[in-house]
């Protein structure tokens, strides 16, 4: 009897460690340990967009990229995954909605603004675009207004493009957007208060009555500063009326425009044209240029790349 006492008593003992050691490994686990899955990390689908994050995710320390691939790199130019994570080419206009569905995703500021996001507060990096130009290169994800080569000279899209690089509509994009949107051309500030001016646009009406109409394909919700076109238009006299057209996905647009069923298109980055002319031949010529659009990765479950790179753990 005194036997199977003891017995007992070894097992009891046995699975109090067991227990305790069960305890301690869930506790690692959360402290920095590999994860059985990797955490996915999404990045917009298209060649130039997704070449972006992933500049994005080497710059945060998460990947290592073929420095050959230069500044649009694919899937297969990444070398090594330097933490548990999986990246995942998702549609650019539904990783706002997604974003629950990822450890983490980059969004760019068309499909950013319309939710909230704002890439300083909410953003655990950000992309610094000045890293993406050499001396007297062109920054090629400026964004642009684009037309039919056969039309490029056309005067009433030199007035609107005139219409958009002004101050007014500049101090409107940064009071609007932040930092989500940065002016593209030189500017100085009006003489009217950012509260003023946006007081002015965000009220603003016109209509089409006896003015020219020019079709402006478009994407995503934060196309507000063609309001302020159409005021500088509508003050100067010009009898030019803005229709924009909304497309729900990136693909759209150029097509649209090279078919004739709109007169110019501003949804995208010189980088995604040349993409777009090269891949689909499309007939299309840059007439100007609107702003710059920093790429950002947000995440609703970390509030640090740190945090992420502690939960997925090292490779």
């Amino acid at each position: 009897m005194k036997t199977l006492t003891k017995i007992i008593k070894a097992v009891s003992a046995a699975a109090i460690a067991l227990t305790l050691t069960a305890c301690g490994s869930s506790s690692s686990q959360g402290s920095g340990s590999k994860p059985s899955e990797p955490i996915k990390i999404g990045i917009p689908d298209d060649a130039t967009n997704g070449g972006r994050a992933i500049k994005l995710l080497e710059k945060a320390g998460l990947i290592k990229v073929d420095p050959a691939a230069g500044w649009v790199p694919e899937m297969k130019d990444v070398t090594e995954y330097l933490y548990n994570v999986e990246i995942v080419p998702t549609q650019a206009n539904t990783l706002p909605s997604t974003l629950d569905d990822f450890g983490a995703s980059t969004i760019n500021g068309t499909y950013a603004i319309p939710i909230g996001l704002v890439p300083s507060k909410d953003g655990l990096i950000v992309e610094d675009q000045a890293e993406a130009t050499n001396a007297g290169e062109k920054n090629p994800f400026i964004n642009i207004i684009v037309a039919r080569t056969s039309e490029k000279d056309n005067p009433v899209y030199k007035t609107v493009v005139d219409a958009y690089n002004t101050d007014y509509v500049a101090q409107y994009i940064l009071a609007k957007y932040l930092e989500a949107s940065i002016p593209a051309w030189e500017w100085k500030p009006t003489e009217l208060t950012d509260e003023q001016i946006l007081d002015e646009v965000d009220h603003y009406e016109s209509d089409a009555a006896g003015k020219t109409v020019v079709k402006v394909g478009v994407c995503g919700a934060s196309n507000d500063s063609w309001r302020a076109v159409q005021k500088i238009l509508d003050d100067n006299g010009e009898n030019i009326y803005i229709d924009l057209v909304r497309f729900d996905a990136y693909t759209l647009p150029n097509e649209a425009l090279n078919s004739g069923e709109i007169d110019l298109n501003s949804f995208q980055h010189y980088a995604y044209l040349e993409k777009e002319i090269n891949t689909q031949g499309y007939d299309l010529t840059v007439i100007g240029d609107t702003s710059m659009a920093p790429l950002t990765l947000y995440s609703k479950k970390f509030k640090s790349v740190d945090e992420l790179k502690e939960a997925a753990g090292k490779k």
